[in-house]
C-alpha cells in the first residue's frame, strides 16, 4: 500500500534516530480475516509469554472444554493457559517450540464440538483491581509479538505519573497485516476496549498510532468515533511516516510524546504504556464474554504460499496445518518464518504449535530470497545511522567476539531491541543481530558469575 496524506489526523511530535526503509509488501491487506476450521489437536505449551511458565492443572484422560484453564502458576509475571478447543487430553509433557526450547505442554485431541466451558461470563469490574483480576484470568499476552503479560504492563501505581496510553496499530513489518484488519474489520471493539481502559485506569492522554500506508484503517476508526456521541474526543489518532521500526515501543514513544525512555527503563517511567491494537480489540471484547484468549488472527503470506490469507486459529494449532489451510506450499520453501521478516524467527519444523504472539507464518521460495554475502566491514557507518538507539554495532560486534561484558555494558548492548535494522543497512552482509544477541548473552552470563 503507499503512503498518502490523510486529513484529520495529529502529526508525530518528533521524529527519532535511525530507521530503515523497507518494502511494505501488504499483499493482504484487503483480505478480511476468515476463521479456519477445526483442527484434530492442539498443542498448547506452559511458555507461551515471558515470565515464569506455567504448571499443567489436567491429566491425561480429561474432558475439557473451550476456554477451560488447562496451566497457571501463582507467579505474578505469567499469564494461565486456556483450552483452546473442546476434547479430551492425550498427552501432557515436553514438547518443542519454533526457537528449540523443550517446554511442557497439554495436547488436546478435538471432538469437534467446540463446547465452551459453562463458567464462562462477563467480567464484573467495579475497581481498578478487579479489571486487573480479570485482564490475568484472559490470559492475554501482547499480541504483536513481545508476549509481555498484558495485566502486569497496567499494574502501576495510581501515583506513578503514567498518563498516556498509546495504541500501537502501526504495524510496521512487511507482509502482515492482521493488525490493519483489525482496525478494519472490528473498530468498534478496538475503540471499545480503548475507552474501557482508558476510563478505568484513568489516562489523560490517549494515541491510537497507524502508519500513513493504512489510511483506510484511519478513516474506519475516526467514523466509528465521531458517530458514537457516549465518547469524547480525547483519544486521538496520529498518523506516523512509514518507516521501519516504527511501531517499536520506545520509537513509537518518541513519535508521539517526544518523550526519550533512557537505556535500561520502562515506557512507565516516562509516563506512558504502550499496548497493541489486537490487545486492546481482545479486551473489548473479553469484557463483554468472559471469553479468554483461546484463539488469534495473524498473516499467512511469502513467495511459497499457494494462498496467502489473513486467518483466525485456535492457539496451538500445528503450523503445518495451518499452511495446509492456506493451500500448502507452491513451490519448496527455501526460509518459513514465524513472525515477520525483520524480526521473526526462522523454523526448521512447521509442526510446531502457534503461539499467543505469533502474529504471522511467512515461507519463501529460493529464488526471492536474497542473502547477502558476509563480507569484512568497510567502516561506512551505515548500521550507526540506522541504530533506532544510536547504538554502534560495530564496536559491540567487536567486543563480543573478545567476550569483553564490561566493554559490552559500556557500549549499551543490553539496549539493542534487534529490530535488524543494522543488519538490513550493512553492504557487507555482517550478521550484526546476532552478535547482539551474542553481547547480551555475554552479559548475563557474566552477571551470573
Amino acid at each position: 500500500m503507499a503512503s498518502e496524506k490523510i486529513e484529520g489526523a495529529l502529526k508525530p511530535v518528533a521524529n527519532g534516530h535511525g530507521g530503515v526503509h523497507v518494502s511494505h509488501h501488504k499483499n493482504t491487506s484487503a483480505l478480511e480475516i476468515v476463521r479456519m476450521p477445526i483442527p484434530d489437536r492442539v498443542i498448547l505449551p506452559m511458555q507461551q509469554h515471558i515470565g515464569a511458565p506455567c504448571e499443567p492443572t489436567v491429566k491425561v484422560g480429561d474432558e475439557v472444554k473451550v476456554g477451560q484453564v488447562i496451566g497457571d502458576t501463582d507467579k505474578f509475571v505469567s499469564a494461565p493457559i486456556h483450552a483452546t478447543v473442546s476434547g479430551k487430553v492425550t498427552a501432557v509433557g515436553p514438547v518443542k517450540l519454533a526457537n528449540g526450547n523443550m517446554v511442557p505442554a497439554v495436547t488436546i485431541e478435538s471432538d469437534g464440538l467446540m463446547t465452551l466451558d459453562e463458567n464462562i461470563k462477563a467480567p464484573e469490574i467495579n475497581s481498578r483491581e478487579d479489571f486487573l483480576k480479570a485482564v490475568r484470568a484472559s490470559g492475554l499476552v501482547g499480541l504483536g509479538g513481545a508476549g509481555f503479560p498484558t495485566h502486569v504492563k497496567l499494574a502501576f501505581k495510581e501515583d506513578s505519573g503514567v498518563d498516556t496510553l498509546i495504541i500501537n496499530a502501526a504495524e510496521c513489518e512487511p507482509f502482515i497485516t492482521v493488525d490493519h484488519r483489525e482496525c478494519v474489520d472490528n473498530s468498534w471493539d478496538v475503540l471499545s476496549g480503548v475507552y474501557t481502559i482508558k476510563e478505568i485506569l484513568g489516562f489523560k492522554h490517549v494515541y491510537i498510532a497507524i502508519e500513513d500506508n493504512k489510511s483506510d484503517a484511519f478513516k474506519v476508526l475516526q467514523k466509528v468515533a465521531s458517530d458514537n456521541a457516549d465518547w469524547d474526543d480525547s483519544v486521538k489518532l496520529v498518523v506516523l511516516k512509514s518507516q521501519y521500526p516504527q511501531g517499536a515501543e520506545k520509537v513509537l514513544i518518541q513519535s508521539v510524546t517526544g518523550r526519550c525512555v533512557p537505556p535500561g527503563k520502562l515506557p512507565s517511567d516516562v509516563g506512558c504504556v504502550v499496548m497493541n491494537v489486537a490487545s486492546v480489540a481482545f479486551l473489548g471484547r473479553y469484557l463483554k464474554t468472559g471469553k479468554p484468549l483461546v484463539s488469534r488472527s495473524l498473516t499467512v503470506d511469502g513467495s511459497a504460499i499457494a494462498e496467502p490469507k489473513n486467518i483466525r486459529v485456535p492457539i496451538g494449532t500445528e503450523i503445518s496445518k495451518i499452511v495446509e489451510f492456506c493451500g500448502g506450499f507452491k513451490t519448496e520453501p527455501y526460509k518459513v518464518i514465524s513472525g515477520g521478516p525483520m524480526m521473526g524467527m526462522a523454523i526448521a519444523d512447521i509442526n510446531v504449535p502457534l503461539l499467543k504472539n505469533n502474529n504471522a507464518v511467512l515461507a519463501f521460495a529460493k529464488d526471492t530470497v536474497k542473502v547477502k554475502t558476509e563480507r569484512a566491514c568497510i567502516r561506512c557507518g551505515r548500521c550507526v545511522e540506522a541504530c533506532p538507539m544510536c547504538l554502534v554495532p560495530t564496536k559491540i560486534e567487536t567486543r563480543a567476539h573478545l567476550k569483553d561484558a564490561e566493554a559490552l555494558q559500556k557500549a549499551n548492548a543490553m539496549t539493542c531491541m534487534e529490530c535488524g535494522s543494522c543488519a538490513f543497512a550493512c553492504p557487507s552482509g555482517r550478521p550484526l543481530v546476532q552478535y547482539m544477541r551474542l553481547a547480551k548473552t555475554i552479559i548475563r552470563e557474566a552477571g551470573a558469575k
